[in-house]
């Protein structure tokens, strides 16, 4: 048999063809490599939701206490103004009774 023998030319295509599939099995990933990522990806899920319920729990106690710390604020301020509001209104009907003791004409508003 020579190089050019068909035969001969046949059986070195088809042991380069046998070792070109051995590289590419080499490289492949098997059914147990392709398992074990998965594995690892749910458990880095997992670990991402526990992670964002975390932060979820945190964020929500975070604005109850600034939205408790608005109201009292408003009932605070709520509270004040009103307490203005009455001490004007008494102020207003304290000088009108100075202006009726004094007989003084009623002040135009306009």
């Amino acid at each position: 048999m020579s190089t050019g023998d068909p035969d001969s030319v046949i059986l070195r295509l088809l042991r380069d063809m046998r070792a070109e599939i051995g590289d590419i099995r080499a490289e492949m990933a098997t059914k147990k490599d392709i398992a074990d990522v998965r594995s690892e990806m749910i458990s880095e899920i997992n670990s991402l939701r526990a992670d964002a319920a975390s932060d979820m729990a945190v964020l929500r106690k975070d604005v109850g206490e600034q939205i408790a710390g608005l109201r009292r604020a408003v009932v605070e301020y709520h509270t004040s103004v009103v307490g203005h509001g009455i001490l004007i209104s008494e102020l207003e009907a304290r000088v009108r009774r100075v202006e009726q003791h004094l007989n003084l004409p009623a002040v135009d508003t306009n």
